[in-house]
């Protein structure tokens, strides 16, 4: 499954302001970080703003901070800010979709689309936060000994 560039954007940001909420990130900073272009990551921070889960801050050194609750916000909320994900997934239309193998493959689109709904809903931004620390850790220890072996 591939989801929208901005709800990826949103996502990252979410996890980036999550990770110390007293800290304030530029749209820039952020956009910097991820390769996003600044006008494309400003649209997803007012999105993220009108939902309240950042709070842009003005002024010298300005930009936005997550007040959201990580441990309640959910990938799914986010995604659903962004795209439409559906209970009950694709709509048959074509032709093939009609026939009895293409209402099975619809029917096995359906529960993966359900699935994936039931995935994104039981992840919240807490439990990125816990998977991008594992990640940076598993990064550092491999960094570690490969010079221990150098």
């Amino acid at each position: 499954m591939r989801l929208q560039i901005s709800s990826r954007l949103a996502i990252f940001a979410l996890v980036e302001l999550a990770a110390d909420p007293t800290r304030q990130a530029s749209v820039a900073d952020i956009g910097e970080k991820y390769g996003a272009s600044a006008h494309h990551l400003a649209k997803v921070m007012n999105a993220l703003g009108r939902a309240g889960l950042v709070q842009s801050v003005r002024g010298v050194g300005g930009g936005y901070r997550f007040v959201g609750n990580a441990r309640r916000v959910t990938l799914l909320d986010v995604i659903l800010l962004f795209e439409e994900m559906s209970p009950g997934g694709s709509e048959q239309g074509e032709t093939v979709d009609r026939t009895e193998a293409g209402e099975a493959l619809q029917h096995v689109l359906r529960e993966v689309d359900d699935f994936a709904r039931a995935t994104f809903g039981s992840i919240t931004i807490a439990t990125m936060l816990k998977l991008v620390e594992r990640r940076r850790q598993r990064k550092e220890e491999k960094r570690a000994a490969s010079h221990v072996e150098a």
